[in-house]
């Protein structure tokens, strides 16, 4: 891994690959940070591509304030080699334990929702569309009872018993601990086609799949809309939305994703606690933190929850979000000292942060003094930045100002003598 000046050096003079256009990072000294004693910088540049599709298909699954694959991609090829430990503490969907994975590291994973992991795990072991389809074809889809919630503003009444079937069968599979890969794929792509806005999911044209709206509030869509719910094939649609997340993997990246699950640790903790991780451990965090109480991940999941037998209570009592800076902060503090602790000498932390409240907090300010306090350097700030042609104001993060995107990652390092 490079040491940190050598890593400057670098963002100072990278040059975007696929354009090939000579343009040097812009270089910011961070005054508002003198008062602390810190004096680092802020690199902006365009250092990968925007275009998702460059991205291995295995990534395309839904979940809400993620970032895309290229981010990850970017720090681990950075800052780390082949076998080297990634770890992301907040991993959501998975996207850096995924990216990981496909580039020959080994990968831990934490995230104190249960669905990370449902979302995550089964795509270090991707199956074969022929172990797909004959499981699918191997389970009874009967009538099922409507013995708790009433889904009939989502789902054709066929659809929705095809559903509670599928549910039925992963259940007791798993309550037994007879389920393995093939279903484990299976409950993962069904978990990911619940609800959308087209075709290829189970339900009637609603939200998006990463934000699951109230059956109430469905009723209301589908009187404005007019619209009833229409027979969508579960099986079918598993089946093509298995194929598009397997459509661009190479043979590597499939041998890559096999030996990464041997070792793979998936744990479900809060993210200033992880004593399963060893200490002086982890070679590389690439992770972005939940910005204050902005997304509700339990709320927007509840549809989520439910098929996967997830009490929703207990989920809010456990995901409670911090309501206020300074709470978010002293939270944020707690995390870097447990980073501190599993980091490698010589290991590197890419803490990827917003802007909230329109752009009024810069999270970055609170996120450099934690760092440092905890033990760790801070190389500086590498601001992605890309242009657009429209702008979007995404949860009250502001990640696109003026027609540009930006991602804004902290850097730190921990000493060799560290």
């Amino acid at each position: 891994m490079p040491a940190e000046a050598d890593l400057i050096r670098f963002i100072e003079k990278f040059t975007f690959e696929e354009n090939n256009v000579s343009s040097p990072a812009k270089r910011t000294l961070i005054d508002y940070l003198a008062s602390e004693g810190i004096k680092t910088f802020r690199y902006t540049n365009e250092f990968w591509t925007s275009r998702q599709r460059q991205a291995a298909s295995i990534h395309e699954i839904s979940y809400r304030a993620c970032f895309k694959p290229q981010l990850p991609r970017f720090f681990i090829n950075l800052l780390s080699r082949p076998k080297d430990t990634v770890y992301d503490p907040f991993a959501g969907r998975g996207t850096t334990t995924i990216e990981a994975a496909l580039l020959g590291r080994k990968t831990i994973a934490n995230d104190i929702n249960p669905l990370s992991r449902i979302l995550s795990e089964p795509r270090l072991a991707v199956p074969s569309m022929e172990q797909v389809s004959n499981r699918l074809a191997e389970i009874p889809f009967q009538k099922a009872s409507k013995n708790d919630l009433d889904l009939s503003m989502f789902y054709h009444s066929q659809t929705e018993s095809e559903l509670r079937s599928l549910r039925g069968y992963l259940t007791e599979k798993q309550e037994e601990s007879l389920d393995d890969n093939i279903d484990r794929w299976i409950r993962m792509v069904a978990t990911n086609r619940l609800t959308g806005h087209s075709k290829g999911f189970f339900s009637v044209y609603t939200m998006p799949p990463n934000q699951a709206v109230s059956a109430a509030r469905q009723k209301k869509l589908n009187l404005r809309r007019g619209q009833t719910p229409e027979y969508r094939d579960v099986k079918t649609i598993i089946l093509k939305k298995s194929c598009q997340l397997m459509r661009n993997l190479t043979d590597q990246q499939l041998r890559n994703l096999k030996i990464a699950a041997k070792s793979a640790v998936f744990l479900q903790n809060d993210a200033a606690e992880t004593e399963n991780i060893p200490t002086a451990s982890v070679n590389l965090t690439v992770t972005s933190p939940p910005f204050l109480n902005i997304v509700q991940y339990s709320q927007d999941n509840w549809l989520r929850c439910w098929f996967n037998n997830i009490a929703l209570d207990g989920l809010e009592k456990q995901m409670t979000m911090a309501t206020s800076l300074n709470q978010w902060s002293s939270t944020m503090g707690s995390v870097f000292n447990e980073l501190y602790r599993i980091t490698r000498p010589g290991g590197w932390v890419a803490f990827e942060v917003g802007e909230v409240r329109s752009g009024k907090i810069k999270l970055e300010e609170h996120v450099i003094p934690s760092g440092v306090r905890s033990g760790f350097k801070c190389a500086g700030v590498v601001v992605n930045q890309q242009t657009f042609t429209k702008t979007s104001n995404i949860w009250g993060i502001q990640n696109n100002h003026s027609g540009t995107n930006s991602n804004r990652i902290v850097l730190f390092s921990k000493n060799i003598s560290g």
